[in-house]
């Protein structure tokens, strides 16, 4: 029987039915279902998979590997740049190999639909020596997960599987397997390689940089790369990922008349492309994100102008692939899209209607002629919509947590009344070691938290903030004097306008709490939140 079920899903039941006993991440579109799915799956409860939610993307992961040194399988899901803050563990369990299976998904935006940028996570995974999965559709991201441990555990190392916005939100029938049974604690026998002082270290990456040979071989013979050649020799495609699927929408017809080495599995399996390549008079390279492969083959076989894809112009080099770009890089011909009308006018993105950041953006504006323009520094979440007009309140944008650390910059440079404001999951994400960096010097900026009690952009999710933040505000020594409380609503303007006025002022850190949970809540979450808040306190 097929299910219908999103890449997302279909990658979470494979992990399910692959054994895992944990699953750790931080939400981040496009990679957010599939823990949610985790978290809600009947099955999942009755083994006791563990699917709360992490603080962030590094703590996800080294909980990842907490349990996978306890001989478990375990599994970590992120967004392109939730790798970032984890790569330190990611690069260091690399080397210091992993016990029960590891699989590290993470999940890219090209085109940026819902984040900074559209980088690759490949380079990730080269760039750690781990083995690489890419699945080309919703049945291979499922199957692919029983592959993935397995593989894991056979090299002892963490396998990276990347997905693209894409494969994940698209959906597909998909036929499950039988479910594996989870793996039982077996501790490490030899626990130094997990202590990565100099003396360790240096034998464990000799061990990695030995493993090379093996992960060669498993990529030549993996079931997911497979080559294909036939009679006409003119072109040659070598098709990763979703590109392959890209590729059989415009060939699945007429397939015999080219060559195609589909590729889902690194490091590259070099004996395939050489292959293809001296067999063919032209090699088109179809993957979606950075050339990655189409750079690997120009060094493998000199600049060579018999390959073609993104960095000969073939394919863009920025946004996402479509089938039609595939079908003009092939020689198929396909008819332009036709332009918008004229009629249809493009929206930007809007704070909901009643939304708490409004009334809190509101207060700002008022105070902008004040202060003076352009010294407000924003942070990732629903209210970096406030960068956009009709607000236009906020001045950056860059990463989760930077708008504290920023704003300090720019007071140590001498800029005055510079004001950061953060969303309360992403403070507790990435911004209370700026805080704490901000109150150690006494840095003169006035630090905004905006408090809607939920992870909101995401969907929603529980926040790890909720009814803490007052006393983390505390216990990182902001003084109780210039840690003030607000509620964002229409009655409080002139009252919220006065505290942040004053706060503005002070010579050092304030920082002001402005709390009121996100009008996308249910009742009986908020009363959830009420309760957890009153238990807190």
């Amino acid at each position: 029987m097929k299910n219908l079920v999103l890449g997302n899903e279909a990658l979470a039941q494979g992990a399910i039915d692959a054994g895992i006993s944990g699953v750790y991440a931080y939400p981040g579109t496009p990679s957010t279902e599939i823990t949610e799915y985790i978290q809600t799956s009947k099955i999942a409860k009755e083994l006791g998979i563990h699917s709360m939610w992490s603080v962030n993307e590094k703590t996800a992961m080294e909980a990842a590997l907490g349990m996978s040194y306890s001989g478990k399988r375990a599994m970590t899901v992120m967004k392109h740049v939730g790798l970032n803050v984890a790569s330190d563990v990611f690069m260091n369990m690399a080397v210091s190999g992993i016990n029960g299976g590891l699989v590290v998904v993470v999940a890219d935006d090209p085109s940026m639909h819902s984040s900074q940028n559209e980088q690759d996570s490949r380079f990730y995974g080269k760039f750690a020596k781990v083995p690489i999965l890419e699945p080309s559709n919703q049945q291979e991201a499922y199957n692919m997960m029983h592959y993935a441990f397995d593989l894991s555990e056979e090299t002892q190392l963490p396998v990276l599987l990347r997905l693209v916005t894409r494969l994940s939100h698209s959906k597909s029938g998909v036929t499950f397997k039988e479910r594996r049974a989870q793996n039982g604690i077996q501790l490490p026998i030899n626990t130094d390689r997990f202590a990565l002082i100099p003396s360790n270290a240096r034998k464990q990456y000799n061990r990695l940089v030995e493993k090379k040979a093996n992960l060669l071989i498993a990529s030549e013979t993996s079931p997911f790369n497979k080559l294909g050649q036939h009679k006409d020799r003119s072109l040659g495609i070598i098709a990763c990922g979703i590109g392959y699927n890209y590729v059989m929408e415009n060939l699945s017809e007429d397939l015999e008349f080219f060559s195609l080495l589909k590729i889902s599995q690194y490091p590259l399996p070099k004996e395939k492309v050489k292959k293809l390549y001296q067999e063919c008079d032209e090699v088109l390279v179809v993957e979606e994100g950075y050339p990655l492969v189409e750079e690997l083959i120009h060094d493998y076989f000199g600049n060579s102008t018999k390959v073609i894809g993104k960095l000969s112009g073939d394919l863009p080099l920025t946004g996402e692939l479509t089938p039609n770009l595939v079908a003009r890089a092939i020689g198929l011909y396909r008819k332009e899209p036709q332009p918008v009308s004229d009629l249809v006018v493009g929206r930007a993105p809007q704070l909901c209607e009643g939304c708490g950041h409004t009334d809190l953006f509101k207060v700002i504006q008022e105070i902008l002629p004040e202060i003076g323009p352009k010294k407000v520094f924003g942070d990732i979440g629903c209210y970096a919509l406030g960068a956009l007009p009709p607000v236009n309140a906020i001045n950056t944008l860059i990463d989760m947590g930077a708008s504290i650390t920023m704003a300090k910059g720019a007071a140590d440079a001498g800029v005055k009344n510079a004001i950061a404001v953060i969303g309360d999951s992403t403070f507790t994400h990435s911004g209370m070691t700026g805080l704490l960096e901000a109150v150690n010097e006494n840095t003169s900026i006035t630090v905004v938290i905006s408090d809607n009690s939920t992870v909101a952009m995401t969907g929603a999710q529980p926040s790890l903030a909720v009814g803490r933040l007052k006393k983390i505000c505390l216990g990182l020594g902001v003084v109780p004097e210039h840690l003030k409380m607000i509620v964002p609503l229409k009655k409080n303007f002139k009252h919220n306008l006065q505290v942040l006025r004053n706060e503005v002022k002070h010579k050092g850190v304030s920082v002001i709490i402005s709390e009121r949970p996100c009008i996308r809540l249910s009742r009986d979450s908020k009363q959830q939140i009420k309760q957890k808040i009153a238990t807190l306190n």
